[in-house]
């Protein structure tokens, strides 16, 4: 049996979602079915997202976008072939680039590759920004850790696209940067039991949408 969110859970690894941010990983149109790069699974768990994104701005809890924007030699090493080839992937300013429409704040957000690019926070409504990261990792090369910090967030609570890539490097990466961390199982795509076994063994945890909104309600 995996270890969830335990009652009597190590009080370092403990999640505080009164001081808690949601960052939802490349959840963007190219991913989903019917996109240039669709990725399995992601389609389907996006209501879950969308549950959740509304869960935090209710509570007043700070949401991160975490998107991909793929232009030039600035890619990962495996992807520079397909970018250079002139594949229509997640590219600056296009449709496919765009946040899924159920997970924005108003019909109308869109992305700014000109902020986002030169590694700004593009705030999307109260509480809400869309961040680019340029690697697989949220952490990597951004400005999201001295965000949370001035935040005063504690605890990372991580839901999106295609949990063995990007969601992983970012769980990862938390870890490293010593905030609690929290796997939405039923929000991410491409999760599987030994994904959340092997993040038990770092100390990250993990619960259902449901549980994680019924903890916030009592914080």
């Amino acid at each position: 049996m995996v270890p969830g969110w335990p009652a009597d859970v190590d009080a370092h690894l403990a999640p505080e979602p009164d001081r808690s941010a949601l960052l939802v990983i490349d959840t963007q149109i190219d991913f989903l079915d019917g996109g240039s790069s669709p990725v399995a699974g992601t389609s389907a768990v996006v209501p879950t997202i969308s549950r959740l994104v509304r869960g935090f701005r209710a509570a007043g809890r700070p949401v991160v976008h975490v998107v991909r924007l793929y232009e030039g030699d600035d890619v990962d090493l495996s992807r520079r072939t397909l970018i250079a080839s002139g594949a229509p992937v997640v590219r600056p300013g296009s449709p496919g680039s765009q946040i899924a429409p159920d997970l924005r704040p108003a019909p109308d957000a869109r992305l700014s590759p000109r902020e986002l690019l030169a590694g700004e926070l593009q705030p999307l409504g109260p509480g809400e920004w869309a961040m680019w990261k340029p690697r697989w990792g949220a952490f990597h090369r951004t400005p999201l850790d001295a965000h949370l910090r001035a935040l005063d967030v504690s605890t990372v609570v991580v839901a999106g696209c295609n949990y063995a890539n990007c969601p992983r490097a970012t769980v990862y990466g938390a870890s490293e940067h010593d905030y609690r961390t929290l796997i939405v199982q039923d929000a991410i795509s491409g999760l599987c039991p030994l994904h959340l076994e092997e993040a038990a063994r770092i100390g990250v945890l993990h619960a259902t949408t449901t549980a994680i909104l019924a903890r916030m309600t009592q914080s």
